[in-house]
């Protein structure tokens, strides 16, 4: 007796066809950006200066806020939302996360959404879970979430990580039931080649471990039924590290880096969020 063909999940077929044209055009992006990166100048920080062949540690320029203490962040992000909640904006799409989302500059994010960015430098899947809150009268079309990184950089555990990670997901489900929430993966860093001010903390982390992260965090959000967003894959070089051409420093993310993000946030959209909708 022949033995049944095994049904190729559709959940599966349009995971692996969204991350193959993400990674089509990003490796498109990274091309004309090599060819042409006068065209889009610098937007998070200014030109790096080669020491060693690595790159310089650079600092995006915040303004006031990277001055404010992690409440007074918080304090604002408040009244961010509660302005949001106010004037309920069509397509608002809510960015949460660390420093990452945070100097994601608001000219690259997609045009079609009105965004609310709740990011906070520094912050850890413990601190994300205690503010979800903050945002609860808004009423969201979407919800992007990342955040991990900083939890590693600290010493936390992998299953106090993925804990925290299950319940930020279960109560964004809670309390935006019509929400589509997306989790995001975990980011690699540079390896050797990373600048930033606590390297030693970054290379103390294996990108092995980051990647295992992430598969653990997909499966959570699959079972959950929520959204994963694979940004690893396009964000990792031959070695699995942070590709320099679109970091600052091994950690945070340059023009070039958030333009990739920015086009995987478009992409996604358009191919898995609309589907949804159908």
């Amino acid at each position: 007796m022949s033995t049944p063909a095994k049904t190729f999940p559709t959940w599966a077929f349009f995971s692996v066809l969204t991350n193959v044209v993400l990674m089509l055009t990003v490796a498109l992006l990274i091309y004309r950006q090599q060819r042409a990166t006068t065209f889009l100048g610098t937007i998070t920080s200014p030109t790096q200066v080669n020491r060693d062949t690595q790159p310089q540690a650079v600092t995006p320029n915040l303004g006031r806020r990277h001055k404010l203490n992690y409440q007074q962040w918080v304090d604002i992000l408040k009244q961010e939302a509660k302005v949001a909640a106010q004037k309920r904006p069509q397509h608002l799409t809510i960015l949460l996360g660390d420093s990452l989302s945070l100097w994601f500059p608001s000219e690259l994010l997609p045009q079609n959404r009105n965004w609310l960015n709740q990011g906070i430098s520094g912050e850890t899947s413990t601190g994300l879970l205690k503010r979800l809150e903050l945002f609860n009268s808004t009423q969201p079309e979407t919800i992007f979430v990342m955040i991990g990184i900083n939890d590693l950089i600290r010493g936390v555990s992998d299953k106090i990580i993925l804990d925290n990670q299950l319940q930020i997901i279960r109560y964004l489900k809670k309390a935006h039931p019509q929400t589509q929430i997306v989790v995001q993966s975990i980011l690699p860093h540079g390896g050797e080649q990373t600048t930033w001010e606590k390297r030693e903390k970054l290379l103390a982390i294996p990108n092995s471990r980051i990647r295992s992260l992430n598969q653990q965090l997909q499966a959570i959000a699959q079972k959950e039924g929520v959204k994963y967003l694979n940004l690893h894959p396009l964000f990792a070089n031959d070695q699995a590290n942070l590709r320099l051409e679109l970091s600052t420093d091994g950690l945070h993310l340059n023009s070039q880096g958030y333009l990739v993000w920015s086009s995987a946030l478009q992409l996604y959209s358009q191919i898995e969020l609309e589907a949804q909708k159908r």
